[in-house]
This record gives C-alpha cells, sequence and structure tokens, in this order.
C-alpha cells in the first residue's frame, strides 16, 4: 500500500511549538516512525507537510497513493475546501490530532472533514500517527487493498 501522509499548517513546528500540548517529539521523528510501521507491513509512505491549503488540496488530486494519514492542524475546522478534496480522493483516510481536540476550545471541537474520513485518532500524541497507520492498514484490507 502507498501511504500519503499529509500534515497541515504548523505542523513543521512540531516538537518545538507549545510542546506542553503537542509534546517535544518533531514530524521529522514522526514521519520517520510512520514510515517504519509502514514498511515493516509491506507499505510505502510519502510524506508532505504545508501551511498552505492549496497545496494540500493539490498533492491530494495527484492521486498516486493507496490510502491518506492526515493531521489538517486548524485546517479541519475550518476548510471545506480540504473536505471535498479528500471526498474526492476516494481512497481511505484516516485523521490524526495529535491533541485532544474535544477537549479544547470550543472552535476546536468540530471537524469538517470528519464526515468524509474513514477514522480518526485523536488526542493519543504522537503515537496516533502510528495508530492510524494500523487503521489505515486495516480499512484497506477490509476494502480489498484500496481503490484505484
Amino acid at each position: 500500500m502507498r501511504i500519503l501522509l499529509l500534515n497541515g499548517p504548523n505542523l513543521g513546528r512540531l516538537g518545538l511549538r507549545q510542546p506542553e500540548i503537542y509534546g517535544t517529539t518533531t514530524l521529522a521523528e514522526v514521519v520517520a516512525a510512520v514510515r517504519a510501521r509502514a514498511e515493516a507491513a509491506g507499505s510505502s509512505v510519502e510524506a508532505f507537510q504545508s501551511n498552505h491549503e492549496g497545496a494540500l488540496i493539490d498533492r491530494l488530486e495527484q492521486r498516486d497513493y493507496d490510502g491518506v494519514i492526515i493531521n489538517p492542524g486548524a485546517l479541519a475546522h475550518t476548510s471545506y475546501a480540504l473536505h471535498d478534496a479528500l471526498l474526492g480522493c476516494e481512497r481511505p483516510v484516516i485523521e490524526v490530532h495529535v491533541s485532544d481536540i474535544r477537549s479544547r476550545e470550543a472552535w476546536r471541537r468540530v471537524s469538517v472533514i470528519e464526515p468524509v474520513v474513514t477514522g480518526q485518532v485523536i488526542g493519543h500524541g504522537w503515537h496516533g500517527y502510528i495508530e492510524a497507520v494500523d487503521l489505515l492498514l486495516s480499512a484497506a484490507a477490509t476494502e480489498g487493498g484500496g481503490r484505484s
């Protein structure tokens, strides 16, 4: 399985930005751990991070992957364009949030992409990305290896 790992705004500073909320593990360390988990299951990972909504959508439109793991950052709460792009990719998608968005500020509690994702991992720290790999692989196996 070819996994696209997408990270949205401010996640390039993971490990440095508000470590009391997001921890001290960097995005590079997360990507390495996700790759190791996926490769152990015979899958590959391409990672992409951008602070720009359109760049994330452009990457999704390439459709050269079998499934998506996405931490959209704050775009989860505002971006109907990202919602539509995820719906249009026609692949299993797992949404990840390092912090528990359901117990934070009121505006963070709703994810506008939730209706189009296959599953969510919320509030499990950086380990949530590893859980997301397992969920995605399970979803793809259920769907017969993902859609082409």
